[in-house]
């Protein structure tokens, strides 16, 4: 058994391929291939912790896709999850649950789960793994996240439109930010 996390998919959504610079034409091709990827790592057996804006707007409902998807899903709230309650996370037969913040531990090692980074957070020792900033730099509190080493941004533009183990997180987060370190000002 795996534990994966995944930020922002946006299943459904059309206007985010143009608004994230995302590769796809159309918002049929972004879902399959997201599912395709999803599907290819993830297993039955596996956990899925899925970091806010699972899906928004689509015409295909979001149950339908969750359904598609392998593994046992946790559904973190995000601002698009509007469309989530506990009557339809329920529908899934216990293989979902729905929360704003989830504090699991990962291979011993404790996270805290939250679609929003946080610039504090319960358990500082704790990896914050949160979205809802897609691939956004520019934003104003963006030096201490890209500074921080325990934040990490699960957002699908940054970890190849697929879920992601925390080691892989943490690899993908510290090259971004040791890229950027090298940037000239």
């Amino acid at each position: 058994m795996r534990i994966y996390y995944i930020a922002d998919p946006h299943f459904g959504h059309e206007r985010i391929i143009q608004l994230c610079d995302r590769p796809f034409s159309s918002v049929e091709e972004m879902d399959e291939a997201m599912i395709r990827n999803w599907n290819a790592r993830v297993t039955a057996d596996d956990t899925v912790y899925i970091v806010g804006d699972f899906w928004h707007n689509g015409t295909t409902p979001a149950n339908a896709i969750l359904k598609r998807l392998n593994g046992k899903k946790y559904l973190i709230r995000g601002n698009h999850d509007r469309w989530m309650d506990r009557e339809t996370a329920s529908l899934l037969a216990g293989q979902s649950n729905l929360m704003h913040i989830f504090d699991p531990s990962c291979g011993g090692h404790p996270v805290t789960i939250c679609h929003y980074p946080m610039l504090d957070w319960p358990g500082r020792d704790s990896f914050m793994v949160f979205g809802h900033i897609h691939n956004q730099e520019y934003l104003p509190f963006s030096a201490y996240l890209n500074d921080e080493p325990r934040l990490l941004n699960a957002g699908v533009e940054l970890i190849g439109y697929r879920p992601v183990t925390l080691a892989e997180l943490i690899a993908i987060n510290r090259s971004r930010k040791e890229s950027r370190a090298q940037r000239p000002d």
